[in-house]
């Protein structure tokens, strides 16, 4: 089953200004901050301004500037993130997805271990 957009989701309020966040990067089309509860020394969300659902929403509907200043965005904060990291992006139930609006998770820091565990 397919989320549907919510317009009241926490990232779409952060967006609207109703919630503070400590913002990591701004652009025209993607704002990144860190996540309040995070999993690693270094865990940064970064969304885009439109209303996509997951990354298959975003791939096929969002407009070419959006995809790449998307993108850019991400790369540039991993670059600042020294000995790797890992980028997770989660969709649906099986997926873990808690908030309905694509998000792109950046973790670093620390060694992350196995991708997943059985």
């Amino acid at each position: 089953m397919t989320m549907t957009y919510d317009p009241e989701n926490i990232f779409a309020r952060i967006l609207r200004g109703d919630i503070p966040n400590k913002t990591v990067a701004e652009t025209a089309h993607t704002l990144a901050f860190h996540d309040i509860a995070p999993h690693a020394p270094h865990h940064v969300l970064v969304i885009p301004k439109g209303p996509y659902v997951d990354f298959a929403d975003f791939a096929a509907h969002a407009s070419v500037e959006e995809i790449t200043d998307f993108h850019r965005t991400a790369a540039q904060i991993c670059e600042g993130l020294g000995e790797g990291y890992r980028t997770i992006s989660n969709s649906g139930g099986h997926g873990g997805q808690e908030v309905p609006h694509y998000h792109l998770h950046i973790l670093g820091g620390r060694p992350l271990g196995p991708m997943l565990t059985r």
